[in-house]
């Protein structure tokens, strides 16, 4: 028998997980294998953990699963150029094809070929991850486990923040979940004008502040459109950046864009989402963008740039740490909203 590992699996077509010993994976020739420090809890990692309709429809299992991570190589295959053994490394988690248009065209983000990193391939909810040489991020050796984790996320944040003129615009950003916390500090770093935070956890926008959002808007004691145009001289939010995925912030989020604006979609709603497309999006002139994962690999290049010249303070969005068996409590916090980002130590 091989070696073997503990790692938190997603076994069975349902919610919930189980920690239980699995074989270590074997590093193929244009692969490397990871030794996992640090890993953070998804969005996403959420909806496979309490298996909504999403998951069952995208998800590979039995699986490890978990996407964000840091950790050091141990192990190079035979055709592995660039990386070696005792790299500091994260990694891109989408594996895409390389051969499509979309990834000839730079598109890669959007490769329809993809295979993603724990969720349809093994993930690093674990000791131990392979992944594709092609994919690896590295990482400063001075840089900590637990932030060089975020990565991931952040480039979600980069990528949704940056996907349009953000100098001195004022911003809103509806959601403020992990991601959108990031999203806070992002447009901040790049410039934003006024950043309004939105969002109906009364901890989550406490957290905005302090993040350094200007104002922060409750959206279960007000509309949220109707306070945005207030605030914004009743001519509306020049970029809205939807996180949170709820049907109703999103129609609200076009209802509170300013003509001519730009709305960046990133949050993904579990059922479909009516809009008044005539009124709200065509005769506004908005500029309306679907946001997924992190453009491979400018985003990468950009957020490095960011986190090099120490323009984001990304400790304070961790505000939980847990060890691996301690998983049900973390998914616990992810569940009640009542934390940012939550890393494992491993």
């Amino acid at each position: 028998m091989g070696a073997t590992m503990i790692g938190l699996v997603k076994e069975h077509r349902g919610p919930g997980a189980t920690l239980k010993e699995v074989p270590v994976p074997t590093c193929g020739d244009d692969e490397v294998l990871v030794r996992i420090k640090a890993t953070s809890i998804c969005g996403t990692d959420l909806h496979i953990y309490n298996w909504d309709a999403w998951a069952d429809k995208t998800v590979l299992t039995p699986n490890v699963f978990g996407h964000e991570f840091a950790g050091i190589v141990v192990e190079i295959g035979e055709r592995v150029s660039g990386v070696k053994i005792g790299d500091h490394v994260s990694a891109e988690g989408h594996m895409i094809c390389g051969s499509c248009k979309a990834c000839r065209t730079g598109n890669g983000h959007v490769c329809p070929n993809t295979k993603s990193f724990g969720i349809t391939a093994p993930g690093c909810f674990a000791e131990y991850a392979v992944v594709k040489a092609s994919n690896i991020i590295h990482n400063a050796p001075e840089l900590p486990f637990e932030i060089a984790c975020l990565q991931d996320p952040l480039g979600n944040a980069v990528q949704t923040v940056l996907s349009g003129d953000i100098v001195g615009k004022t911003v809103a950003i509806i959601g403020v979940g992990p991601i959108g916390m990031l999203a806070i500090k992002v447009a901040k770093a790049c410039g934003a004008g006024a950043i309004y935070a939105v969002d109906i956890n009364p901890n989550r926008l406490n957290m905005a502040m302090q993040m350094g959002a200007d104002v922060t808007i409750n959206a279960m004691e007000t509309r949220t459109s109707e306070e945005l145009r207030k605030l914004t001289d009743g001519e509306g939010v020049e970029v809205v950046l939807e996180m949170s995925g709820n049907p109703t912030a999103i129609a609200d989020a076009f209802e509170a864009a300013a003509n001519a604006g730009r709305v960046s979609l990133l949050g993904i709603p579990t059922k479909e989402v009516s809009l008044d497309v005539t009124n709200q999006i065509i005769f506004k002139g908005l500029k309306v963008e679907g946001i997924t994962g992190r453009k491979m690999y400018q985003t990468w290049y950009q957020m490095k740039g960011l986190l090099n010249q120490h323009r984001l303070d990304l400790a304070s969005v961790i505000t939980h740490r847990f060890t691996l068996d301690q998983y049900e409590e973390a998914f616990r916090l992810m569940q009640e909203g009542q934390c940012g980002k939550i890393v494992f130590t491993h």
